[in-house]
């Protein structure tokens, strides 16, 4: 049963029992509502208790039952939250650990409510795109103050129930047993006569309501210019408070009902949804044994290689950082560091903090020190050569058993496995620039690598706080892979006819963090330059660009040289547009004998967007991804895709793949047309009506 029932001397006590964090699922909502008319027929009861066990009064909503029948099953939540309300036995929340969501909602419909302290108290729909939908718009102003309620409804975040003792939310916070608490109150507001207490009875009292919501308004216009949901949070706040609760109500739920249907609502549950699924690998069950991490080892004290450590060291794990000098360890111990003490400097970390985490590093100059590590991650020079030198003596000096992980963005981690006589034990870790900011994590599946070492990766890496997506070898992965074909296309539009700064403006008003010109910049353009290089000779019969190489040969590396694709001015980052390499991409056309012309803003935007898309079938037609949604989270976390538009293939499933097909056939057609090979899937996919994600 998803709810319990139990008398205690007069009081009920209904009981949420819905593991993890008991979603209020159809079979946990019904259950509340026999509960509720169990205890109406019972004359010994004359209170009710309304509580959660395990670990969370309750998470909200039951996440597997989105898109189902089941979610929308009478009774509704607000069917539930009306049975509490109107119950003529007076009903107490008793909340701890979790109340989010239709769990908030839920004490919200009770007469009173009482807390242990440390419970996190949300309403974090927005998150989603959606709004509350089973009155929280109307009942969190009513009970906390306007001001203080639409910052967490407009916000979503979590707030310590302490923090809320005194908001007129609790009418009591508990040190001690909650549940002897719970009883003793129910007992003596049992014993009361007359009608109980309901919230939204209460008035909503604000100085100035009106001058405090044209404030929010201002305030969501400037940072949440893609999404409407808090837009329409503040909507059915300010009903309630213009035209009381019903009305408030009633709009409340008409804004749900909208904005379940929007394209961003649709994106960010996708991105919900594809970070959990992104954690589950078909062959690999979940109660997988994992091998034991106590240690960690990273070789390489350079940019990564910090990077990769601190992300250990903020968890708590012991990390031995090995260099070949002890000027470039010295360096590296030092930025990491510096990069605590800049976190300090924020307020974000406390001084004794800083010194927990330096204390758990050991810098060393002698790979003996790795023996006893249980996982070994190599941050060095990005060329074959090199890996094996390291992997050959890490195979000499690693424990059995020892997790040897390689950083390779685009190297065969099957051949650098081979390098060592346990290529079961050998995965790659691909950490994204700055490693220890970036949320994502390509855990890279070798043909060998155990079951085991990647159920271990996939639970460190919620240790430390990465979304982890599983990639099969192939070159360049699922990012790098799909990066290039949009870098690619980026490059023949510089010979066709555009500027840098008319692609980038084009696409970072799609909404991208950063366009492809100041993206290299900043990555530095000797990077692509290495990479093409070797891809001349391994794969001749591919056609690039020469424009980008010929910026390579000027000595404009990006950033770091004072110049790339745009100038830059000595310590302002600010790209500004480059006379010279204009003059150079004209010059370039004309001895190409390539024509100029004027590209629009929406061509441009289609032939790197659709790019992405093109080799993402690929990708996942070969198997090297399991699932699109893993692909979206990839962009969505590594690459600065627009959240809003939940990453490459759901966005090609909004545009329909029949409208993409037919784009990538019209681009494969004219100059440069060589460069589209459409991946059969599309077309099979837009004969059948059907998208990527079903």
């Amino acid at each position: 049963m998803a709810v319990d029932y139990t008398t205690h001397d007069g009081v009920a006590v209904i009981t949420l029992n819905n593991p993890p964090v008991n979603g209020l699922g159809l079979s946990t909502r019904a259950g509340i509502v026999d509960g509720l008319e169990r205890a109406q027929n019972d004359p010994a009861v004359k209170a009710i208790v309304l509580t959660g066990a395990g670990k969370a009064f309750s998470g909200g909503a039951d996440i597997t039952e989105f898109n189902t029948p089941k979610a929308t099953q009478e009774p509704t939540l607000g069917t539930v939250i009306r049975a509490v309300e109107n119950s003529p036995k007076p009903v107490v929340a008793a909340i701890h650990s979790v109340a989010m969501g239709g769990g908030l909602e839920l004490a919200l419909g009770a007469h009173y409510r009482i807390a242990a302290p440390g419970a996190q108290i949300a309403l974090p729909e927005v998150k989603l795109g959606i709004l509350p939908g089973a009155g929280g718009t109307q009942r969190l102003p009513r009970a906390i103050g306007l001001e203080a309620a639409l910052n967490m409804i407009v916000s979503g975040a979590p707030v310590p129930s302490e923090q809320l003792a005194d908001s007129g939310l609790f009418d009591e916070v508990v040190e001690g047993d909650l549940a002897e608490a719970a009883l003793a109150f129910a007992r003596k507001v049992g014993a009361k006569t007359g009608a109980h207490p309901k919230v939204r009875d209460r008035k909503i009292e604000h100085p100035n309501a009106a001058g405090f919501i044209q404030f929010a308004r201002n305030t969501v216009a400037g940072i949440a210019k893609q999404f409407p949901a808090p837009h329409k949070c503040i909507d059915a706040v300010e009903a309630g408070v213009k035209n009381g609760f019903d009305k408030g109500l009633a709009l409340e739920r008409e804004c749900f009902l909208a904005l379940v249907q929007t394209p961003e609502s649709r994106a960010l549950r996708h991105a919900f949804f594809g970070e959990r699924a992104a954690s589950k690998i078909a062959d690999v069950p979940a109660d997988t044994p994992v091998r034991e991490l106590k240690q960690v080892g990273v070789i390489g004290a350079g940019t990564m290689g910090g990077g990769i450590a601190m992300n250990f060291l903020n968890a708590g794990i012991p990390v031995t950082l090995l260099e070949t000098k002890q000027e470039a360890l010295d360096r590296g111990v030092a930025t990491i560091r510096k990069n605590y003490e800049a976190t300090v400097k924020k307020g974000k970390l406390k001084p004794e903090a800083l010194e927990q985490r330096m204390a758990l590093l050991k810098p060393t100059l002698s790979y003996d020190d790795l023996k006893d590590a249980d996982l070994i991650v190599e941050a060095v020079f990005e060329e074959l050569g090199v890996k094996e030198q390291v992997f050959r003596r890490l195979d000499e000096v690693a424990k059995p058993g020892a997790i040897l992980a390689s950083n390779t963005s685009t190297l065969d981690v099957d051949k650098i496995a081979a390098f060592t006589r346990r290529p079961q034990d050998v995965v790659g870790m691909h950490f994204f620039s700055p490693a220890n900011v970036m949320k994502l994590l390509e855990v890279v599946r070798g043909k060998e690598t155990a079951k085991d070492v990647l159920a271990t990766v996939m639970k460190l890496a919620k240790k430390i706080k990465k979304t982890a997506v599983v990639s099969g070898v192939c070159d360049g992965f699922i990012g790098n892979r799909m990066i290039e074909q949009y870098v690619r296309q980026a490059l023949f539009m510089l010979e066709e006819g555009a500027l840098p700064a008319q692609v980038d403006r084009a696409i970072e008003k799609f909404g991208f963090a950063m366009g492809p010109f100041r993206m290299s910049d900043l990555a530095g353009n000797d990077i692509g330059w290495a990479i093409r290089k070797r891809r001349y000779i391994e794969h001749p019969e591919m056609h690039y660009s020469k424009i980008a190489d010929r910026l390579c040969e000027m000595g404009r590396f990006g950033q770091k040289t004072g110049g790339g694709w745009y100038d830059y001015k000595a310590g302002d980052r600010t790209a500004y547009p480059s006379k010279v390499v204009d003059e150079m991409i004209d010059a370039f056309s004309k001895e190409a004998n390539t024509e100029r012309r004027k590209i629009s803003d929406e061509e441009i935007v289609e032939r790197l967007v659709f790019a992405l898309v093109n080799e993402g079938a690929k990708i996942l037609e070969e198997g090297i991804a399991s699932k699109a949604s893993d692909i979206d989270m990839v962009y969505l976390t590594g690459y600065g895709f627009p959240l809003h538009r939940g990453g490459p293939m759901l966005y090609a499933d909004t545009v329909g793949l029949y409208n993409v097909e037919r784009a990538i056939r019209r681009y494969a057609a004219r100059p440069n047309g060589d460069a589209w090979k459409l991946a059969p899937s599309i077309a099979k996919l837009a004969a059948e009506g059907r998208g990527f994600n079903g």
